[in-house]
């Protein structure tokens, strides 16, 4: 589905929330050839820093009430979903899709406030074109909406529907906040080169790019993640002592585990 047919001035996109997932996502939309004037941006903060004339509002309530949304795409923190939720009911008669990418709000809540919802998990690599997005849709949910909620995310990345709610927790511990596990790794190669005598900037240099270098021939070889780990390894050799550590007791992958359990039960404690 492209955004162009169902996206018009006369049944417009409205995103609430505009930090830097909003506006990644805004951008990306308009990328795809959205036209301007069917986004209106509700964003209490002030202009979101898009160049493009898109209707800008500080608040739900000071949208027009002739405006007839064609989607909803809640972009706000999960502590700023209650007083969101009230809001949005004013559109029911328009019947839009309603998207929400805020963490651990469940369907339960959204289809409270309008029935045919969507809610979705992206990451920041959104910002490039490079995001991934897993999303599950109410039962209720119309099927042209479901096709307009992976039309709408897909604009920044690769996208895959979920047929379990219960996974989503998951998926925000694994992709959504995972961006950030691979910076903290980052942050670690070049504090263990500056311990063992490197200069900091080379060190952050060298870890820098070789996270860089690493995801991207992951990307272009297609090759599962195990079998590069192999092909670096040499028996006896230097990346087998140091992965001896990291895949020994207590390494790398307990303490994946550990985070990874971790961000699953806040995700899931959020809509508390």
């Amino acid at each position: 589905m492209l955004l162009t047919q169902c996206i018009t001035s006369a049944r417009p996109l409205l995103l609430v929330g505009c930090g830097r997932m909003g506006t990644a996502l805004a951008r990306a939309w308009l990328r795809q050839g959205l036209d301007a004037q069917a986004l209106h941006i509700v964003e209490p903060a002030g202009r979101p820093p898009i160049d493009e004339p898109f209707a800008h509002h500080a608040q739900i309530a000071g949208v027009p009430q002739d405006v007839r949304p064609r989607a909803l795409v809640i972009a706000v923190k999960p502590q700023k979903i209650t007083a969101v939720l009230e809001e949005v009911p004013r559109f029911a008669a328009a019947e839009p899709l309603l998207l929400s990418i805020a963490a651990g709000v469940t369907l339960k809540r959204l289809t409270g406030a309008l029935p045919s919802a969507v809610r979705a998990m992206p990451n920041t690599p959104a910002a490039i074109g490079q995001g991934i997005t897993a999303a599950v849709a109410a039962p209720e949910t119309r099927e042209e909406d479901r096709d307009l909620a992976a039309a709408l995310m897909a604009a920044t990345g690769d996208f895959l529907w979920l047929d379990d709610e219960a996974l989503l927790d998951i998926v925000t511990a694994v992709s959504g906040s995972g961006p950030a596990y691979v910076y903290a790794l980052t942050e670690a190669m070049a504090y263990a080169g500056k311990a063992q005598g490197l200069p900091m900037a080379i060190a952050e240099r060298l870890a820098r790019k070789t996270v860089i270098g690493a995801a991207a021939l992951m990307a272009e070889s297609g090759v599962p993640a195990s079998v590069l780990r192999e092909q670096v390894t040499s028996p006896g050799g230097t990346t087998a002592a140091a992965l001896e550590i990291l895949r020994g007791e207590d390494g790398l992958e307990e303490l994946m585990m550990k985070a990874v359990a971790a961000a699953t039960r806040r995700s899931r404690e959020l809509d508390g």
